[in-house]
């Protein structure tokens, strides 16, 4: 756990997120990491001081602006899409229905083994015969050779252990975001946003950049300014999982999905975590009007600045399965150029979202590949249901999967708790109704 009142956690993982970000921070994350193990805090302090002077290299090679301009330009340029709101299947109602259902099985088909290496992961489907992955997984007593652990969460999230949808935050943030747009509409500030959350969320079930941001809002930081103080994890995923909603409400818009990630992101990211929030909503915004993931996908790598570390890996991934890479290569590719990154940064989880999307064959196969990558398993399936169920209704999720466990949320949500998938789901489509 990456504590946000522990200089042991914050120092260290700062002079990281520098490191990763075009900074020469290299021997001061060395010295961090000393401190921290001897608890030397006055040290740790001192070092906090050197890493918030320390300037960006002058070769960084990157260009990662995500101001309003740069940000509302590119979202300008994204297409709008025709929305068939009455086709087979109910049109539109059932994709975002279908969604909903596809970000909750995914999630929980992920929930075990959050937070493992690639390899890792492979061990552990071998062990439990999921090789690859077919849905939830066993729980084992013991764990196979080279597994180190499984999440905190496999007791309560692998199959035989739940009656409903497990409760994570990957959904809550979801859910989170329906209320808000329920409550504010198209006016929706990062003010409200943060209000929301005080209100709405415990600050026990928020995580990293999230937490350091609700820490700040607390302490009375102002608004515009909680994503940066004390925030070493402004760059990790925590702003992505929250996007989806911003898509669901504005099919075929991704551009106007985009924007409204946008203000959503501001409050606890910055950089490549704001650039995951828009690249996300633009995605589900786009596949709820698109026929394939790749056509998604590529109008969703227009709304990220091309030069940004995040638009590079996206550029790439989308490359490689134009010219006919497979997807071992493809998860071989992220492990060797993406491998230095945290395992809950938003680059590295991206690429492996694009990638089950591409290479999947159906819902399954795409989640199954995407956990296979290793990394925030639970965030990025949930991306990958999600996005699917967008692109091809409820009726392409197995229905084994769904079962009578996943018809109703546990969350943290204030009055949300066991709310059900097919609610949220119709309660979206009057917000889209109202946005249109």
């Amino acid at each position: 756990m990456h504590d946000v009142l522990d200089d042991r956690d914050l120092v260290p993982d700062e002079a990281e997120q520098l490191l990763h970000s075009g900074h020469p921070a290299g021997p001061l994350l060395a010295e961090a990491r000393t401190a921290a193990a001897a608890a030397d805090y006055p040290r740790l302090v001192a070092l906090g001081e050197l890493l918030a002077a320390l300037p960006v290299q002058r070769d960084w090679p990157y260009d990662e602006a995500d101001d309003d301009a740069t940000l509302g330009a590119l979202a300008d340029a994204l297409p709008a899409l025709p929305v068939d709101r009455t086709g087979e299947n109910g049109g539109l109602a059932d994709r975002i229905h279908g969604a909903w259902l596809g970000r909750c099985v995914a999630n929980t088909m992920g929930k075990p083994v959050e937070g493992l290496t690639r390899d890792e992961v492979g061990r552990y489907l071998r062990a439990v015969g999921q090789w690859p992955q077919t849905g939830y997984l066993p729980l084992l007593a013991d764990l196979p050779e080279g597994v180190s652990h499984l999440h905190e969460s496999a007791p309560f999230a692998s199959a035989g252990t739940f009656a409903d949808v497990p409760r994570d935050d990957d959904l809550d943030w979801t859910i989170l975001g329906l209320w808000m747009l329920e409550e504010y509409g198209a006016a929706l500030t990062t003010a409200d946003v943060a209000r929301s959350w005080l209100d709405r969320l415990p600050f026990t079930q928020t995580f990293t950049a999230e937490r350091a941001a609700y820490r700040n809002i607390v302490r009375g930081v102002p608004v515009d300014q909680a994503a940066i103080v004390r925030n070493p994890y402004r760059e990790w995923i925590g702003a992505l999982i929250r996007a989806d909603i911003f898509g669901y409400v504005h099919p075929g818009r991704p551009g106007e999905a985009a924007r409204a990630a946008v203000v959503d992101a501001r409050l606890s990211h910055v950089a490549n975590g704001v650039l995951g929030e828009v690249w996300a909503a633009a995605l589900v915004a786009a596949a709820l009007a698109s026929d394939t993931a790749r056509a998604a996908l590529d109008v969703a790598a227009r709304a990220v600045p091309a030069r940004s570390r995040l638009g590079e890996a996206l550029t790439a991934v989308l490359a490689l399965h134009a010219d006919g890479g497979t997807a071992d290569q493809a998860l071989a590719w992220v492990d060797e150029r993406l491998g230095h990154y945290n395992w809950v940064h938003t680059v590295n989880n991206a690429a492996l979202i694009s990638i089950g999307l591409l290479w999947g064959e159906d819902f399954t196969t795409s989640v199954a590949l995407t956990i296979s990558g290793g990394r925030d398993t639970d965030s990025s399936a949930a991306t990958v249901g999600s996005v699917y169920g967008a692109l091809h209704g409820v009726r392409s999720i197995p229905a084994d999967l769904v079962g009578a466990t996943h018809v109703r949320v546990r969350s943290a949500v204030r009055d949300f708790d066991r709310v059900e998938i097919a609610e949220l789901a119709r309660r979206t489509l009057a917000v889209e109704e109202a946005l249109r």
